[in-house]
């Protein structure tokens, strides 16, 4: 039976796709603003504000393509279809996140040695602007980030980006009281900062899925003790517990019968029970006798062939 796993109405979609649409909008125009607005003012904190807010656009427009190709079915090319391409299009706007972070603090350093003058108004009103423009961007798409580890970064992005508007308000406001021009490398280093934290924090979970990771919140160890748990079954071996895609859990093993119940009654218990409990949704089992089983066999992963 071809199993449906999609969580969502076309109307859904269409919805999430608008929102992210309009997110888009705002942050390019945002990030046009500020930009200019940093380069008349001299403030290095709100180009880097602009720069971040600009990592943040792409990566909508990265996430907005990869729901579309993670909606097509699978087909000869890509048997397990294109759910991935969510988790690759985190894991590209991450890395990239890095490398202007580390950009960020290599500039914010020259100008710890080298102070230059910031116009303070400038900084603190397009700094509000750009509050406001981040919170209004966050509420398009909170809700899709609930379900999409892609759309999550995206998200994450954007309350960096309000807290970093928040950061150079802050900074523009010491200028003008107090002429401090340090401030603005110190906030465009503390903003670079938080960037590397969130970007690490976000990579983890994105190479995990990448990598075959089995899902972090299930114990593999307590998912083979349930199936042995299952009436015919003597032993177990050569599991595999891993993501097809974000949503998407899967297990294959090799299953060895004792003897007392008929297989395709083994089988279905298997499945039913590692549905319930573990949100298996894809499963395949191999099944062996003890009299015909594998040599030596490990319990968990196999041993590769190399040539």
């Amino acid at each position: 039976m071809p199993h449906d796993h999609s969580h969502h109405h076309h109307g859904d979609l269409d919805s999430g796709d608008a929102r992210v649409t309009a997110a888009i909008f705002v942050n390019m125009l945002l990030t046009v603003v500020q930009i200019i607005a940093g380069v008349l003012s001299g403030s290095l904190a709100m180009i880097a504000d602009a720069i971040h807010n600009l990592s943040d656009a792409f990566s909508l427009i990265i996430a907005f393509f990869a729901r579309r190709i993670a909606r097509r079915p699978a087909d000869a090319d890509m048997t397990f279809g294109y759910g991935r391409a969510e988790v690759v299009a985190a894991l590209i706007n991450y890395t990239t996140l890095i490398v202007i972070a580390i950009y960020l603090v290599a500039e914010g350093v020259q100008r710890l040695i080298n102070p230059v003058e910031v116009e303070g108004w400038i900084v603190v009103i397009v700094a509000g602007v750009a509050l406001v423009v981040d919170t209004v961007t966050a509420v398009l798409i909170f809700s899709l980030s609930k379900n999409s580890m892609n759309i999550k970064a995206a998200f994450l992005h954007n309350v960096a980006d309000a807290l970093g508007s928040v950061a150079v308000i802050v900074a523009g406001t010491l200028i003008l009281l107090y002429d401090w021009r340090l401030v603005d490398p110190i906030v465009t280093l503390g903003i670079a900062g938080y960037i590397l934290w969130q970007a690490w924090g976000g990579m983890k979970p994105a190479i995990h899925v990448l990598m075959l990771g089995s899902p972090i919140k299930t114990d593999l160890p307590d998912v083979i003790n349930a199936m042995k748990q299952v009436d015919g079954v003597l032993d177990l071996h050569h599991v595999h517990l891993w993501r097809m895609q974000e949503h998407e859990v899967a297990l294959d093993a090799h299953v060895v019968l004792d003897g007392t119940a008929p297989v395709e009654a083994v089988k279905s218990a298997i499945k039913a029970d590692l549905a319930k409990r573990f949100s298996v949704d894809h499963c395949v089992l191999e099944f062996e006798t003890q009299d015909a089983q594998c040599v030596a066999p490990r319990k968990i992963g196999h041993e590769a062939t190399r040539g």
